[in-house]
């Protein structure tokens, strides 16, 4: 399996914010301002799907910014509007009903007129004390930060990790790369609250509210032909599994067993998953969960598959004869399956193969 060049976005998640009622509904045209200009469609690399509230689509863009699609009229909004960046790493939202844009250069607020971007606080203090509430939302704003960014409602805080024991060893073994260790390929939130953020090069830490914890396995970062693959994908199951940029293992979190200063181990108990019927090992960029409670995920250039628990069920993503090269996947406000590509748009599932979304403009 090729990988592709460039990091990917992550999988979008729905949120709130601290203190914000519930939006009635969306901005009226008289209230919206001039940002973002029509454009006849849209363009190929739109990477990453959301839907907001009032089921308007958001498309974000490896270069072009980000478009909305209210079923009516398509809609590209740039730097020229206020968008913090051209690139677009992950869409939110929270109970007013504004949306968030994660871009390599700050994360910019949306709220149905204009852009506004979110000043960070980056003190000493602010990085090192890590603390959470239910309605946070958290961004990584690229790809080489040494840890997450959480929003609380008024501030966007820069936290830090904990100093790993493995950074040593990365960095005597790659003694000129230029990227972070510590850089976060994709945030996951889990059922019970915890937050994950899977790295570059040192694993996965999860946040549980009061403590950071880690866990590594070198089969999950480094791919068998020697491709640094990293954390990108990670989903629960319906059964309370979770699934880590493979299908080899699964994995049971158990409660802690030991407390220590420092970096905490995550305890956890290895199980068998599911192999490729004995071809090679898949790594995904992206998954998420069906309303059946299905994983869906996506490989680079080896289409969509479906977990069952049991089975993988492989849907390739075709142009012609050509596999399409992916990016993200999405479940809608109605279940609905999307996946956003690399060169090729965004594609949908009607229920037997996945095809290319084509509007109503």
């Amino acid at each position: 399996m090729r990988l592709p060049f460039l990091l990917l976005p992550l999988l979008p998640t729905r949120s709130a914010c601290n203190g914000q009622g519930p939006a009635s509904s969306p901005p009226t045209q008289a209230e919206k301002g001039p940002a973002g200009r029509a454009v006849a469609e849209l363009g190929p690399k739109a990477n990453l799907i959301f839907q907001d509230r009032y089921d308007n689509y958001w498309f974000g863009s490896k270069d072009k910014g980000v478009y909305k699609y209210d079923g009516k009229s398509l809609v590209l909004f740039t730097a020229e509007d206020g968008l913090c960046g051209y690139a677009v790493l992950s869409a939110q939202e929270d109970q007013l009903g504004n949306l968030y844009f994660d871009t390599p250069e700050g994360v910019c607020r949306f709220d149905g007129r204009r852009f506004s971007t979110l000043e960070v606080v980056e003190s000493d203090e602010a990085k090192n004390e890590w603390t959470s509430g239910p309605d946070d939302l958290w961004f990584r704003m690229g790809w080489d930060a040494k840890g997450p960014y959480r929003f609380d409602g008024k501030n966007l805080y820069h936290l830090k990790f904990p100093k790993n024991e493995m950074e040593e060893e990365f960095r005597a073994k790659y003694p000129n790369v230029s990227y972070s260790p510590y850089g976060i390929y994709s945030i996951y939130k889990d059922r019970g609250g915890n937050m994950w953020f899977g790295t570059s090069s040192l694993g996965l830490y999860r946040f549980d509210g009061e403590k950071v914890s880690w866990m590594y396995e070198w089969h999950l970062t480094e791919t068998p032909a020697g491709g640094a693959f990293g954390i990108r994908s990670f989903a629960e199951d319906k059964d309370g599994y979770f699934w880590i940029c493979n299908t080899n293992y699964k994995y049971r979190i158990l409660p802690d067993s030991t407390e220590r200063a420092g970096l905490s181990p995550i305890n956890y108990q290895r199980e068998a998953g599911i192999e490729n019927q004995g071809k090679e090992t898949l790594y995904f960029l992206s998954m998420t969960t069906g309303d059946n409670g299905d994983l869906w995920m996506v490989a680079f250039d080896n289409g969509v598959w479906r977990n069952d628990g049991e089975r993988l069920t492989h849907y390739p993503v075709k142009d012609g004869e050509r596999d399409v090269l992916l990016s993200s996947i999405y479940k809608d406000n109605r279940g609905r399956i999307w996946v956003g590509t690399q060169e090729d748009g965004a594609y949908t599932f009607n229920g037997r193969i996945f095809e290319q979304f084509k509007m109503n403009l």
